[in-house]
């Protein structure tokens, strides 16, 4: 006869092999492109999200939120499409990164099957959209113009002033409370159904994810570069240039996928100003806890830091697998031995995080930057391994037997049986008689014993204990039972 607990054993594993997917992915297939370009702060990337149906791109009232480009897939009722997103056009302003947000917004053009030139009610007679009027001529790609910030009907009117710029049609939307979305989405439909096929296939998302987390200023940004081969997001000197997470679709000559996600630096809790760089930290937050795997850049020159140590615990509390990165190795006076002695101090501050390989690279240079994507494609398989439920068992009934379960409390622990519930992280349910038993040292010592017969390197090992056999139906019978009632006061005499 069963027992509840080992039928609960059971369907956690019948889960787990029901939830277990393919490593190789697909190439993705090709689709049309849409850009959506425009002044700064006329509402693009709060059109941006009302089009793909949900909050990814962040929206302030600040100027220049947006700098990189932000590519999404679009699964519209006439097509399919990639819907990107720009930085503002504004190449009147003096500022270096201005100008490299602006050539961003020039590629987008370049790349667009379609552009959605978005303006704001009013600003007809802006200079900015007078250049951009003439670049647009000179994409020669169908334009829709859509004119934002129209909150009521009266707006309407005011939008007709934009006729003057040459353009058949335009939509009066709010793209903030979704007025006039309705139009504007069948009018894209529309367009998209007269474009001709397409073979591009560069920008789908999918494959695995692979964040590029750190603090400020150690190069993320560059490394994405490299690892694309182009100048894909905007990078400099100055802190805080990336804003908001950026996704790139890489295709490797063996035709798999992934999914490179640049992210804003991380600072210290208490030097966070409100605001912007709030929405940034909290953007590749969420960068982490969607990432298959998370590559944590660190400072070469400058050795990890206790920042490092706060992202790195964030990284092992959302279950992505990690890889080590340290950049700017090219800055470091170094001989045979430095590197091992970098592996060593890591290891000595980080004992959390021992199970990430470490590799040191320069994106100025190159040095050892492809061999980023191979410990990704590494670890992210490693995060995705099981071991079957009946070796499982074998293997801690000599690990008990080998090391049995210390006392404590004058009770003797035991560890029944176990299963293998997830992977990505891998995550393993012991039944045991009462898991205040087992001491946490205990716990560590069954994660290495897992280590040491599965490669679980760069990936994460989550171990979970629940009560079985009579601590269980104790625990049951304790919640279940009446409470019982006061002993009565004695009166006093």
């Amino acid at each position: 006869m069963r027992t509840p607990a080992r039928c609960d054993a059971e369907a956690l594993a019948a889960q787990a092999e029901a939830d277990a997917a393919a490593l190789d992915v697909a190439p993705p297939e090709p689709l049309p492109m849409v850009a959506i370009v425009g002044r700064p702060n006329v509402g693009k990337s709060t059109l941006f999200n009302r089009l793909i149906g949900r909050r990814v791109a962040l929206v302030h009232e600040r100027p220049g939120m947006t700098r990189d480009r932000r590519i999404e897939r679009v699964d519209a009722p006439a097509r399919p499409f990639l819907l990107v997103d720009t930085g503002g056009y504004d190449a009147g302003l003096d500022d270096p990164l201005a100008a490299q947000v602006v050539e961003q917004a020039r590629l987008a053009l370049t790349e667009a099957d379609l552009i959605v030139w978005l303006v704001e009610v009013g600003q007809a007679d802006h200079p900015v959209e007078q250049e951009l009027v003439q670049l647009l001529r000179s994409a020669r790609k169908p334009i829709l113009l859509a004119v934002n910030k129209c909150d009521h009907a009266r707006r309407d009117l005011e939008a007709q002033e934009f006729f003057r710029h040459g353009l058949a049609t335009l939509h009066p939307i709010s793209a903030l409370h979704g007025r006039g979305m309705d139009a504007l989405r069948e009018a894209l439909d529309r367009d998209l159904a007269a474009l001709p096929p397409t073979d591009r296939r560069p920008y789908a998302s999918g494959g695995i994810a692979v964040a590029l987390v750190g603090r400020q200023n150690v190069g993320k940004s560059s490394l994405l570069n490299r690892l694309l081969g182009q100048e894909r997001v905007i990078t400099s000197d100055a802190p805080g240039t990336t804003r908001d997470a950026v996704d790139a679709t890489l295709v490797t000559p063996e035709g798999q996928v992934f999914t490179l996600i640049d992210t804003a630096g991380i600072r210290r809790r208490g030097r966070i100003e409100r605001g912007a760089e709030q929405l940034s930290v909290l953007s590749s937050l969420l960068a982490i806890r969607r990432a298959d795997v998370a590559i944590l850049v660190l400072d070469g020159a400058e050795g990890p830091t206790a920042q490092d140590a706060h992202i790195a615990g964030a990284i092992l509390e959302a279950g992505a697998a990690c890889v080590l990165a340290v950049n700017k190795w090219d800055l470091v006076e170094k001989d045979h031995r430095t590197a091992d002695a970098f592996t060593a101090h890591l290891a000595e501050r980080w004992g959390f995080l021992d199970f990430a390989p470490v590799v040191y690279v320069s994106a100025l240079t190159g040095q050892r930057v492809p061999r980023l994507l191979d410990l990704a494609r590494r670890v992210y398989r490693n995060a995705s391994r099981r071991i079957a439920t009946p070796r499982l068992n074998e293997l801690l009934l000599e690990w008990t037997r080998r090391r049995p379960l210390p006392p404590r409390k004058g009770r003797a622990g035991r560890i029944k049986y176990g299963a293998q519930v997830a992977v990505r992280p891998p995550t393993f349910v012991l039944f045991v008689n009462d898991p205040a038993l087992v001491h946490f040292s205990y716990r560590r010592h069954i994660i290495r014993c897992l280590r040491e017969v599965e490669d679980f390197e760069g990936a994460p090992v989550r171990l979970i204990l629940k009560p079985s056999g009579p601590a269980k139906g104790a625990e049951r019978r304790r919640r279940e039972a009446p409470a019982r009632p006061r002993r009565a006061e004695r009166r006093p005499r």
